[in-house]
């Protein structure tokens, strides 16, 4: 269901990203990969680019082709980075990215954001969720001291405010038959898993013996490949948590059941 298909993934270069990028490729699809790192090997077109500065995304769109199948923005930064610096990249630059490539995307193409378990709270942050939207990469900064954004939180910010940009983007290009979907993984064993642990402490070892074992990026690659497919074509402003059963054991204490 991937032959042929034209689609960018973003994180390209380690972990997820590059999971994704070798699935889809095994899967017959034309991968264009996009990262601020350039990886030693990558099967299909690479192009370098900084996911948290606007003139480097203009940059990276211009030089795409026309007739993509398929966004999968994978591309993100820990919450051991400074909170404007994860703000940028994991939503501003996500979003404008997104915005941007629109009129190079088919009809019938599939969005796909990765979001997160960190992101399931999403509905308590809506006033500054609100806040956030159309926020410029010049004011991440100022965005972030006046709400108090800092350390770990801007982590669960980024993605609780992209969970919420999904669910409200479900139907934006129906006409066009685009669809926006996101994948909600739980602590995935990828390079940047050692910074949630220093940045979390307790909370990540508590979800790391809740679970029998951290996801492993070939676990999230294949829910990323089956939305960016045609079989997915009725899934539209979905999060689907792709963690062990994470987010079924929160929901569980939530409700007492």
């Amino acid at each position: 269901m991937l032959q042929g298909k034209k689609i960018i993934v973003t994180g390209a270069a380690s972990g997820i990203g590059a999971a994704t990028a070798a699935l889809l490729t095994r899967q017959g699809a034309e991968v264009i990969g996009v990262d601020i790192q350039r990886p030693a090997q990558f099967t299909g077109q690479f192009v370098q680019a900084d996911l948290s500065r606007q003139d480097s995304i203009d940059a990276l769109v211009a030089a795409l082709p026309s007739g993509l199948h398929g966004l999968a923005n994978i591309a993100g930064l820990p919450p051991t980075r400074p909170a404007p610096a994860v703000l940028r990249v994991n939503l501003v630059g996500l979003q404008y990215l997104t915005t941007q490539v629109l009129p190079k995307l088919a009809d019938g193409a599939s969005i796909v954001n990765l979001a997160s378990l960190a992101g399931l709270g999403w509905a308590d942050a809506k006033d500054t969720i609100l806040a956030s939207q159309g926020l410029g990469f010049d004011e991440v900064e100022a965005f972030c001291q006046q709400h108090g954004i800092e350390g770990a939180r801007s982590y669960f910010f980024s993605k609780a405010a992209l969970i919420a940009w999904t669910l409200q983007n479900r139907w934006t290009w129906r006409a066009r038959g685009i669809r926006m979907n996101a994948v909600s993984p739980g602590p995935v064993d990828t390079p940047i898993l050692q910074d949630f642990i220093e940045t979390l402490g307790a909370r990540a070892e508590e979800d790391m013996r809740t679970m029998d074992r951290p996801g492993t990026p070939a676990d999230i690659a294949p829910v990323v490949a089956f939305l960016l497919s045609d079989g997915s074509g009725w899934i539209r402003g979905a999060n689907i948590p792709t963690d062990g059963g994470m987010y079924a054991n929160v929901l569980c204490q939530m409700n007492g059941l």
